[in-house]
């Protein structure tokens, strides 16, 4: 997504100034926060560039460390 990048100077009003003033406006462009993780593709580990909103929502399976433990049957 593309939106502005403000440039202000100046003394905020709640802090006794005359209120902050902008002094120049640049286009900027949002990019998404990719992190590179391995994740659980049909059973195969793969290692991919992930966004974070969609690894906190869960879209994206991370793959066991270790199988889960288990008592011994010939005891």
């Amino acid at each position: 997504m593309l939106g502005n990048q403000y440039s202000r100077r100046g003394k905020a009003k709640y802090l006794g100034g005359v209120g902050r003033k902008v002094t120049g406006i640049s286009r900027r462009v949002f990019r998404p926060n990719l992190q590179s993780i391995q994740i659980d593709v049909n059973g195969t580990v793969q290692r991919t560039r992930v966004c974070v909103q969609c690894i906190r929502s869960g879209k994206v399976r991370r793959p066991q460390k270790r199988k889960p433990f288990q008592m011994p049957t010939n005891i």
